[in-house]
């Protein structure tokens, strides 16, 4: 059987940290043979990541690039862009060419862990992330990014030191506390788990991944009702799939059926998922009432 991972979608989503303060100036003057960029404007830069705003953020790297080249900390933010765009290898090869300066050095150990735990190389990536901690205690999406390396190991109790550890230095993420509330959830420990995801969401309301393992860690309870009520058209699908697999996990292979039967009707279309996992829930009542059926001829 899958796990239910798969369903609930852990988000990853790249969230920069905070950095250097302000001054005035484009660039500074205290090296002119070979410009660097002004504080100001790596503040501005990092408030366009930090705002999402990847085109600004990639117009003022354009322009600041297009003086000072070869700036550690320019060549930095162009790596990132990349991460946030998508563009791994070009990320992790922007991170690698970093890694041993000493002026981003911290800050580029942690981009190229989280981007080889993109890639999928996360053997590579647990390796890398250490050593970006170890750099920097307060690496907190190096930390985010561990914890979910350990719940792959089924560590949960460096899962647990990992995520408190980013909630400390990030002021407690909702990113964080979403991933924190799926290794929960994972453990079966759904009173905590809930608890995470309702904090993620008073953080940030708009945050689906949250909702959805909200809900299916309320599934998980057995209050099928309340996990799928209020869901819009647009997720009501995938919703009612999720509830299905919690009842499946549960043993409650009627209701499973019948909410995933919902999630494909719901959805419209041809929807593979709840398929595959209503043959799978078939397939364990059969097996459940065949094992009743000898265990009664036994006797």
């Amino acid at each position: 059987m899958n796990t239910w991972s798969a369903y609930a979608g852990i988000v990853t989503t790249v969230v920069i940290l905070a950095g250097a303060p302000a001054q005035a100036g484009w660039f500074s003057d205290d090296t002119p043979s070979t410009p660097t960029a002004s504080s100001q404007t790596l503040d501005q830069i990092r408030q366009a990541f930090e705002d999402q705003r990847y085109v600004d953020a990639g117009q003022l790297l354009d322009r600041a690039l297009m003086i000072s080249g070869t700036d550690p900390q320019l060549l930095y933010w162009a790596a990132e862009l990349n991460l946030a765009r998508g563009r791994y290898q070009d990320a992790l090869n922007g991170f690698k060419a970093l890694d041993k300066d000493s002026k981003v050095e911290a800050e580029a150990l942690e981009g190229e862990g989280l981007t080889l735990a993109q890639l999928g190389r996360t053997e590579e990536a647990f390796a890398v992330l250490k050593s970006s901690v170890a750099k920097n205690s307060a690496a907190w999406r190096a930390w985010n990014a561990l914890g979910s390396q350990y719940d792959r190991r089924h560590d949960w109790g460096n899962a647990e030191d990992a995520y408190g550890r980013a909630l400390a230095a990030s002021g407690s993420a909702a990113i964080v506390l979403n991933n924190r509330g799926f290794s929960r959830l994972s453990q079966h420990h759904l009173d905590d788990a809930i608890s995470d995801f309702v904090a993620a969401l008073e953080k940030k309301p708009d945050f689906t991944a949250a909702r959805n393992n909200l809900r299916l860690a309320i599934a998980m309870k057995g209050d099928y009702n309340k996990a799928v009520s209020g869901a819009s058209s647009t997720d009501r699908a995938l919703v009612l799939n999720n509830a299905g697999y919690a009842a499946m996990l549960r043993g409650d292979y009627t209701m499973a059926k019948d909410l995933f039967g919902q999630a494909m009707k719901a959805k419209g279309e041809y929807y593979a998922i709840a398929a595959a996992n209503l043959e799978t829930a078939q397939n364990l009542a059969r097996g459940r009432d065949d094992s009743k059926e000898q265990e009664h001829a036994s006797h």
